[in-house]
């Protein structure tokens, strides 16, 4: 079949074309046209936007960074990992879970753990220092001169007692 590019056609059948889209095209149609060109040309007025054309250039650089370090992929796959999740999942199942870390916060996050951890911190860190300041006595007899103290012995039952009381804990729970 022989036809002519638009730009030759006889003005009677553009103007026949032009007649066919109109009739052809509902006033709701146009209406969605507009809307939809009325949005294309203000992202595009957007783009001209100094800040929002520096904003694109630099995601779509940093964009081709994540895809050529394979990234992207990965990316994704957690993307894909998370929703499986999150559609496996049931409202007890959802619930159970927020109970949980509700117990654990309501356990951790108290006054008596916080001073625990500050006391722990500062009793490491000042050891750390007065063991700095005193290198160790080598050898056997160092070690039995060490241990004839009292606060080695007394330092020596709160760690067994502690191991022991540990032990019995988690067998327990």
């Amino acid at each position: 079949m022989n036809q002519m590019p638009p730009t030759n056609m006889p003005v009677d059948e553009l103007t026949r074309a032009g007649v066919a889209i109109r009739e052809a095209l509902t006033d709701q149609m146009v209406e969605r046209f507009v809307a939809t060109g009325a949005n294309a040309m203000e992202l595009v007025d957007r783009l001209n936007d100094e800040g929002t054309h520096a904003a694109v250039h630099s995601l779509i650089d940093r964009l081709t960074e994540v895809h050529k370090a394979g990234a992207l992929d990965t990316a994704f796959d957690m993307v894909m990992a998370v929703h499986a999740v999150r559609n496996a999942m049931t409202d007890q199942m959802i619930e159970r879970l927020v109970c949980y870390v509700e117990h654990m916060l309501t356990n951790v996050a108290n006054e008596d753990v916080g001073n625990l951890v500050n006391n722990a911190r500062s009793a490491l860190s000042e050891s750390a220092a007065e063991v700095a300041q005193n290198p160790a006595k080598g050898g056997l007899m160092g070690t039995i001169a060490l241990l004839t103290k009292p606060e080695t012995q007394l330092s020596l039952q709160f760690l067994l007692s502690f191991a022991g009381k540990l032990q019995s804990h988690a067998e327990q729970g």
